[in-house]
């Protein structure tokens, strides 16, 4: 007899951009991205840090100052952006992909979504979607044919000893 109690695929990919969000050293703020082909296999992973080359311990992660070169915003590279960058499939492309993505993505995110072929967007959190910047998102994602849709939790709990 088979299994019967395995995770499903959108568990998984969800579960995979989680696991890659807790590489972030943000303290405020991990999330993580999967990119997924149309026949399940994962293309790319990213979190949000600092560009390669630039130091955690140099360059702030305060979220808010007074001089804004001294909080994160500037510096620190977003999951979804990390995860398109990180693509290494050459000639493929990412044209059709899935992006599973713990937090609904931002403006400069949806761009880069959008440019990069990606056609579906699945996120667990959207805590911004009021801001202007969500909003823009959604804008874009209509206006290009990007369909997005909200995780549906399945309340299951997976443990893991690493």
């Amino acid at each position: 007899m088979k299994k019967n109690d395995f995770i499903s695929w959108d568990e998984y990919f969800m579960g995979v951009a989680m696991l890659t969000g807790l590489r972030s050293k943000d303290p405020s703020t991990q999330v993580g991205a999967c990119i997924v082909s149309e026949d399940n296999k994962i293309l790319s992973m990213g979190y949000n840090g600092l560009p390669t080359g630039c130091s955690d311990e140099e360059f702030p992660w305060e979220r808010e100052h007074e001089n804004p070169l001294m909080t994160k915003y500037p510096y620190v590279v977003h999951s979804e952006l990390n995860a398109i960058l990180n693509y290494r499939g050459g000639h493929m492309g990412l044209d059709g992909a899935k992006i599973y993505v713990s937090l609904f993505p931002c403006n400069e995110c949806a761009k880069a979504i959008i440019q990069a072929g990606i056609r579906t967007v699945i996120y667990d959190s959207d805590k911004y979607h009021d801001t202007p910047q969500m909003q823009a998102s959604r804008r874009m994602f209509d206006a290009a044919g990007v369909r997005y849709y909200s995780y549906s939790r399945s309340g299951r709990k997976i443990e893991l000893d690493i």
